[in-house]
Formats: C-alpha cells, structure tokens, sequence
C-alpha cells in the first residue's frame, strides 16, 4: 500500500529531518524549527496517521513509520542527512538508523525509549491519565494531555504555552482510530537488542520532569548504543523545546556541528 506523506523544507545547509511523536504533525516543532533552519535544510513530515498524511487502518510499527520517513528523504532528493526524533519520533528514528545506516549522518533522540524488557514503563501521571480520558470531554482531555506534557512549572508559569500547543492540536485532530494506530507502533517497539548496530552518532535528549516518558530510559539509550551521549534538561518535561527551545536548538546544533575526526 502507498501511502502519502505530507513533508515540507525550509532553509538550506546540511539535512536535518524532524519526526514527531504521538498525536503531533509537524507543527509540533514550532519553537525551533526556523531556528534549525538558520543552519540547517530542515525537513519536517506528517507522520502517517496526522495532518496531510494518509491515515491507512493500524496498527502501525515504528518500523513501517521509518520507511515513511525514507520515502520523504528519497522524494527530497536527500541521500544522507542528520535525523532528529522526538517520542513515537525517536523511536522511529531510530528504526531509521538501524535500517539504512548509510542514510544517516548523526542522530538525536529527545524524550524516547529503546523499548523492550529493559525500558522503563509509562509513568503513573500518564498511565492515570489515559484511563481517565475516555470519560471526559474530549476538550478536557485533550487539555490535560497536552498539560501532562509539560512540567508543572511550566503549566503554572507560561499558560499560554497550554493554550498554543492546545489550538494547534485541535486543528490537526487526529481520529481516534488513527490515534490508536500510532499508539500501537510506540507501544511494540522495540530496538534494545539491536541498538549496538547502530553506526551514526547520538545525542540523547531528556527533560527531568517527563511524565510520559521515564527519563531513565535515556541513561538506558546512552548504555545500549555504541556512541551516545545524555545531555538533560533540568525542570523540563515532555515537550522540552517547547520549554528551553534556544537550549534546545543550541545543543542539537553545536552536536550536528562537530567533526567526527
């Protein structure tokens, strides 16, 4: 099955793709990405399931969601380029590393899992949450999904992080079959006994505050892959470079920026 997948570019210099996570199309990398585009070719895509992107039925894998992602890289005209994911995004990257390792120069992995026996479960906070949705308002849900993803702190101090995250959200509204697609491939992945093969260098990324993803795991993604270092964001949560996006965009670039020699 040919799927269709809506993608855009925006400035020039090395390649660097954008994958997002669950629920979340391409504008989900607002805050930074004309920021990465100073410096880099930026490509953002849908991921299949959200926004311009097809919806075929579920479930999805992550692996599935990585030849997406090479599609877009081949209709670009793009032969190697660095790949950034974030969430469902950064375990879909990382199936891209695994999968066509020529095609990737670096790797940043932000608020994500290696998956399997060893990962770290969903936190409580989310775990709660997603039993106790079905029964709300789906604008109260979708309000307090988007609130779990980020730190208290945050929620408290810049509302209006809520509310534009929240408008944006509601704009691309995902079905819920289409949700529960991409939840499947988030909730089978699992690439902790295959991460050793992965060539490209990593930069993993996490906020201390995440409640949607443990944030051992990332001490457990820097343990599994050959070349990986952690860098965390202290009273961060889930949606990090929506919290600190200069930080965010100065640490993924001066690690893009490096000379492997």
């Amino acid at each position: 099955m040919t799927v269709r997948i809506g993608w855009e570019r925006r400035g020039a210099g090395e390649p660097l793709v954008l994958v997002h996570g669950l629920g979340y199309a391409r504008w989900g990398w607002e805050p930074v990405a004309d920021r990465l585009a100073e410096r880099f070719s930026v490509l953002l895509l849908d991921n299949r399931g959200i926004g311009e992107s097809d919806a075929p039925p579920g479930p999805y894998t992550a692996a599935e969601m990585a030849a997406d992602v090479l599609g877009m890289l081949d209709a670009a005209g793009v032969e190697r380029a660095h790949a950034l994911g974030t969430s469902l995004g950064g375990m879909i990257v990382q199936e891209l590393a695994l999968a066509a390792p020529e095609r990737v120069e670096r790797l940043v992995l932000a608020c994500t899992t290696p998956g399997g026996p060893r990962a770290y479960a969903t936190p409580e906070p989310t775990v709660r949450l997603l039993a106790q949705a079905p029964a709300l308002e789906p604008a109260v849900a979708l309000r307090r999904f988007v609130e779990n993803a980020l730190a208290p702190g945050t929620v408290a101090a810049r509302p209006e992080l809520v509310t534009r995250i929240l408008e944006l959200r509601l704009r691309t509204a995902q079905p819920r079959e289409a949700w529960a697609a991409q939840a499947a491939a988030a909730q089978s992945f699992d690439a902790s006994s295959r991460l050793g093969g992965v060539r490209a260098p990593a930069l993993v990324l996490h906020g201390t505050e995440d409640v949607v993803v443990d944030p051992r795991n990332a001490d457990l993604l820097c343990e599994l892959l050959p070349s990986a270092r952690l860098e965390r964001f202290p009273g961060c949560g889930h949606l990090l470079f929506w919290e600190q996006p200069q930080r965010f965009v100065e640490t993924v670039t001066a690690f893009l920026a490096e000379d492997d020699c």
